[in-house]
């Protein structure tokens, strides 16, 4: 890549490094009375942007189904906290905005529910995987180029995200130059709802850390859980279910007061 090109790169993360409001974040993980109070909740695509199909749902109605539900449950268990929702109706919101809302809420955490799809050809792809904010090998951007791509559909997106081409492999050199401090912390976040997942016989995927332009400038913890595979039949059917989505938002909960206990010890 030519300077020409890494140029606005580097522009990119320096404005953001200046404009991001984490001095205040940052220290509130070295103060003794750091507590979670404040967690903004995203239902994934949305509006126009219906994100995955599956034979009887789209991922934007169960994302959403699962975050409000969500929030009431973390709202009724745990004392002290707010939840903001970065959606609340079928509406679209632009990714660069959901951030962007939760660094204004000075959310001590955000949570952008997903539901996985895979190729058509391979429906018995199933399980649950949570990912933070990073980089990734070119040959493992599949998800990353998925979740991103709702960018192309967003008006006057080039100025929003600073020439980012969610199919330009070249763009993802934004996110190893990106110096997140919140790193840490994110993969601790993303493991206890792994670990939830796996504690209920979901199939577990693991942590991965993508370049996902929903969390890219988080001035807090940041991951992104993948909740099931639509494109997986009993998946599908569990994800639209009462059941299923009781047991997906214990699972939250339960790994919400897993990392709020971690980080208030």
């Amino acid at each position: 890549m030519t300077y020409r090109y890494f140029a606005p790169y580097i522009f990119c993360v320096l404005f953001l490094s200046i404009t991001l409001p984490t001095s205040g974040f940052a220290n509130k993980y070295v103060d003794s009375t750091y507590a979670v109070r404040t967690i903004v909740l995203d239902a994934g695509h949305g509006g126009h942007i219906p994100g995955a199909r599956g034979a009887i749902s789209l991922e934007k109605n169960i994302a959403l189904q699962v975050a409000l539900k969500l929030g009431k449950a973390l709202e009724a268990e745990i004392p002290g906290v707010k939840v903001y929702y970065t959606r609340t109706t079928d509406v679209n919101v632009e990714l660069y905005k959901r951030i962007e809302f939760a660094n204004q809420k000075r959310a001590d955490l955000f949570i952008s529910i997903h539901c996985n799809a895979a190729p058509s050809r391979r429906t018995q792809v199933r399980g649950t995987e949570t990912f933070v904010s990073g980089f990734h090998r070119l040959g493992e951007q599949d998800a990353a180029i998925r979740e991103n791509a709702d960018i192309l559909l967003e008006e006057n997106y080039k100025e929003n995200y600073s020439g980012f081409d969610p199919n330009d492999p070249e763009s993802y050199i934004l996110f190893s130059l990106m110096k997140n401090q919140f790193r840490e912390q994110s993969i601790h976040l993303a493991s206890f709802i792994q670990d939830q997942y796996a504690k209920s016989g979901r199939v577990d995927r693991g942590v991965q850390e993508l370049g996902l332009q929903v969390l890219a400038g988080a001035g807090m913890p940041a991951v992104l859980t993948e909740i099931g595979f639509i494109s997986h039949p009993e998946e599908e059917r569990y994800m639209n279910s009462e059941k299923g989505q009781a047991e997906i938002v214990k699972n939250l909960v339960d790994a919400i007061k897993a990392y709020k206990r971690h980080v208030e010890r």
